[in-house]
């Protein structure tokens, strides 16, 4: 008999395989000895009350033993199956190849950047130098942004398609078996580069092609469809393609345009990137003085309506370090990251404000008009930085007070900070916002304990955060394909559909069964 049930667990003893077995006997009212083994679906922390618990969801195996279903993953040689053309070896194009393996297509993915391991010098010269290299940084490479974001995968929703099956393909190519249950599933940029060399290794085990060091340019058409891919490298003839170049790669929503294929502005969050240390936020977060070693770098996820918009959380990395994620050498743009233990100083997170198409005051015709205006705000803030990436910042309750921070205190963003009135950079209607919604996430996670709470000034504000999801729509039909070009899939965070690994994993996806759907 297999029974599921919830029972709540002191972190002290989650780790306690007699005491858990105890306690799921005890709540299903059976001998602990006909239990015969316990299965966690699903762990979360409950820190609501005084005391901090972690709440589970079992599955109890009553006289009897688990069976061990193996995940299948159907791999099968395509070195001569039709091809596929992927553009961008991210999450989004890494996982519409598996699919496409499996579904019996032969992927070949054109990906801009370097490989994860030669990737990793241009981020040491990004962090060390300020140096950006265009086509090789935080953003582009292979993996995606997320390969040196962490790997959050906190999408819980199957609205968009199976989400267990993402979580098994990244356990199968390496990741812990932990995200299957955590609540808040997280991988780490320390292990992930290797879980992206396992997946690039299967593609080309099984006949696909991946192309490094390769940019798209220009492209064919003919008859409303794409004909031929025109790269740094060459041409290559095409029957479809998958559009997965992520929110970052400007350049292609140009070419798309000069070729009179129809994209949309789309609105967007922008805002800053505060950062607390850590222990603040685990005295608020978990009632304590010191968090227990059984507990996990606490988290918090914040929003409120302001004025009419959201003002929220995005991307909190307990334990984490600020990113310099900029794709050119001219801008300011910030991120966070987490490694998987999560055992850094600083907690940071994005905090961003809903932009609306009517916020920006500039030719609303233009499709460009969102990311244009997210351009200007990258710009401003290396000029307020004053180069090498130094990126402008204000502790936080000056920033709400429209002081002028006379120092900054210690902070993880490897190149430098610069104190700077942000309200000079950041656009009024986002400053106002901020300024309101702050002072009330303090009364959230409020002072606890002797520790001050979230509003701080031993908090700073980095700016901007300006990459939380693409200020470009590429249309789409029920079909995947675009309205105009029969042939051409727009997929994933770059063309508006997803919002982070997980669901642009899914897209990619969905979008190899819709060409295999066509032959």
């Amino acid at each position: 008999m297999i029974a599921e049930t919830e029972i709540r667990i002191i972190p002290e003893l989650i780790q306690n395989a007699v005491a858990l077995k105890s306690m799921v006997s005890q709540k299903l009212s059976i001998n602990i000895e006909d239990l015969k083994a316990i299965q966690i679906l699903k762990k979360s922390i409950d820190a609501r009350g005084k005391t901090v618990y972690f709440q589970l969801k079992v599955k109890a195996f009553i006289n009897e033993l688990p069976k061990d279903v193996p995940f299948k993953f159907n791999l099968k040689n395509i070195t001569n199956a039709k091809p596929v053309h992927i553009i961008g070896a991210g999450p989004a194009g890494l996982f519409a190849a598996l699919k496409l393996i499996e579904l019996g297509l032969k992927p070949i993915i054109i990906e801009r950047g370097k490989d994860v391991k030669a990737r990793r010098r241009d981020l040491a010269l990004i962090n060390k130098q300020g140096i950006v290299n265009p086509e090789s940084n935080y953003c582009f490479g292979e993996g995606g942004a997320g390969t040196y974001s962490d790997g959050k995968l906190y999408t819980r929703s199957n609205k968009r398609g199976d989400v267990s099956e993402i979580l098994n393909l990244f356990v199968h190519f390496g990741a812990t078996p932990d995200i299957l249950v955590d609540a808040r599933p997280h991988i780490g940029t320390n292990k992930l580069p290797q879980i992206i060399t396992n997946i690039r290794n299967c593609i080309l085990e099984c006949g696909g092609e991946i192309h490094f060091d390769t940019k798209l340019i220009d492209f064919t058409i003919n008859s409303g469809a794409i004909k031929q891919l025109h790269t740094n490298k060459g041409v290559m003839d095409t029957k479809s393609v998958i559009l997965a170049t992520g929110h970052s790669a400007k350049d292609i929503f140009y070419l798309l345009h000069q070729k009179d294929i129809l994209i949309h502005p789309k609105p967007f969050a922008l805002g800053v990137r505060v950062e607390h240390p850590q222990y603040i936020i685990d005295g608020s977060q978990y009632h304590c003085e010191i968090r227990s070693t059984y507990l996990p770098p606490a988290n918090y996820s914040l929003v409120e309506q302001v004025q009419g918009r959201g003002v929220f959380s995005f991307c909190m990395c307990p334990g984490g370090i600020i990113a310099p994620c900029s794709t050119n050498p001219n801008e300011i743009v910030v991120n966070g990251w987490s490694p998987s233990k999560r055992n850094n100083p600083f907690a940071n997170s994005g905090m961003v404000v809903q932009v609306e198409l009517e916020d920006i005051k500039e030719d609303a015709r233009s499709p460009f008009v969102a990311l244009e205006f997210q351009s200007k705000i990258e710009q401003l803030a290396f000029k307020a930085g004053g180069g090498n990436l130094v990126a402008p910042a204000q502790r936080l309750v000056d920033f709400v007070e429209g002081k002028i921070s006379t120092d900054l205190p210690k902070t993880s963003y490897n190149p430098g900070v610069n104190s700077v009135n942000l309200g000079e950079i950041i656009p009024n209607f986002i400053t106002e916002r901020l300024k309101i919604a702050l002072p009330f996430f303090g009364k959230k996670i409020p002072s606890k304990f002797g520790n001050k709470g979230y509003y701080t000034n031993e908090a700073v504000l980095v700016g901007v955060e300006s990459r939380t999801s693409s200020p470009i729509r590429v249309p789409r039909t029920t079909s995947f394909n675009h309205p105009q070009i029969v042939n051409l899939y727009p997929c994933a965070e770059g063309s508006g559909y997803a919002g982070g690994i997980v669901s642009a994993a899914i897209d990619g996806m969905k979008s190899a069964e819709a060409i295999f759907n066509t032959y």
